[in-house]
């Protein structure tokens, strides 16, 4: 049985927009980008360069005029306007995709998912990085049972970025939700989560480094899962020399990744799904290594070191999409919920307490 292609509206063409959430909407059979809402002209005139059919909104309410012609909203534009955009857009009988952070507080997610399933529509939030290619590999591995009984897990979104960038990103203001703990901290927390469950206690150190900074851009999160294991995330702009992505403990054996999935550098090449071959894969020189035994010998570099190459599973992030359209289409389950999306606020939550007052916070 052939379906009708499910009309998308997309609020916002900044990066999340254009990088990620067009292309991969105009990648997923069962979906047409109908709508791009941008004020911005240059924006404008990049939305029609690269999908020509797509009709432009200045406003979100231009599109809401429309909310009968549509039946799905993703929102990727700034943090501080997810919840009143999301909230609108159900309100308007429209299933809604946003962009991580879903709110600034757990609170607020849980209201918007009780009006979700109030007016019975799909709230889903775009927690991408759980289709990245060395988290595909990891769930593997522990599905497995490859490293045992896991003691302790360490994540590290690092980049060197000496000179702050601005924008609402990087501002103070604390309406704009900006610094890394709820952008690249959302990510890891959610995979943290995801692994091995929920947090139990948490302790964050966060920190502004690079003069001229407004808000965090070093912060470190330790979490005690209720389950024993230990989480150490780090997210940075200061790094100067980056640790592994991944380095992952336990009983059996240990698996340590180096360097990033590369979906994101592909779609910001202009690289698609579907048309780019191998989408997702990476080179055999960065897969990862599981084993036991001491220190890399003979000069050797970290990342090759002791124990046996770990071929790294393809990063998917396709498949988030094609799982909202199976949602919406009754086949499947929201991929990622907001109640999902509000156990990892919780956790930065009491990560801003933790640094705030130097103290671990029970959850």
């Amino acid at each position: 049985m052939t379906r009708t292609p499910l009309r998308v509206g997309l609020v916002g063409y900044g990066l999340a927009g254009s990088v990620f959430h067009a292309p991969l909407i105009t990648a997923t059979e069962g979906l047409v980008l109908d709508t791009v809402v941008t004020s911005n002209p240059e924006r404008q005139r990049q939305a029609r360069a690269e999908f020509p059919d797509v009709r432009i909104a200045t406003t979100p309410d231009e599109l809401f005029d429309r909310a009968a012609e549509l039946d799905l909203i993703v929102i990727a534009s700034p943090n501080r306007t997810h919840v009143p955009l999301a909230t609108t857009a159900l309100k308007a009988g429209l299933p809604v995709v946003v962009d991580k952070p879903v709110a600034g507080t757990a609170a607020e997610a849980r209201e918007l998912a009780a009006l979700a399933e109030d007016r019975g529509l799909l709230l889903s939030v775009y927690h991408n990085r759980r289709w990245d290619n060395d988290f595909l590999t990891l769930r593997k591995l522990l599905a497995e049972g490859e490293l045992g009984e896991v003691w302790r897990f360490e994540s590290r979104f690092e980049r060197w970025r000496p000179q702050p960038k601005g924008g609402w990103r990087e501002s103070g203001d604390p309406a704009e939700i900006g610094g890394l703990l709820y952008d690249l901290g959302s990510h890891v927390v959610d995979q943290a989560l995801v692994l091995f469950g929920p947090a139990a206690q948490v302790y964050a150190e966060s920190d502004i480094r690079r003069p001229g900074a407004e808000t965090d851009d070093d912060t470190f999160i330790a979490l005690t899962h209720a389950n024993g294991v230990r989480s150490h995330l780090y997210v940075s702009a200061t790094a100067a020399q980056l640790g592994p992505r991944f380095r992952v403990l336990g009983s059996r054996a240990g698996y340590v990744k180096y360097g990033l999935d590369p979906q994101e550098a592909a779609l910001r090449e202009g690289e698609r799904p579907g048309t780019t071959p191998d989408w997702g894969t990476e080179p055999e020189s960065l897969w990862g290594r599981i084993g036991s035994g001491g220190p890399p010998t003979g000069g050797e570099s970290p990342a090759t070191g002791e124990g046996r190459p770990e071929p790294t599973l393809p990063g998917d992030y396709p498949a988030y999409y094609a799982a909202v359209t199976r949602a919406l289409n009754d086949d499947g389950p929201n991929p990622v919920t907001a109640l999902d999306a509000a156990a990892a606020l919780d956790v930065l939550e009491a990560a801003r307490r933790s640094a705030r007052d130097g103290v671990a916070v029970a959850l």
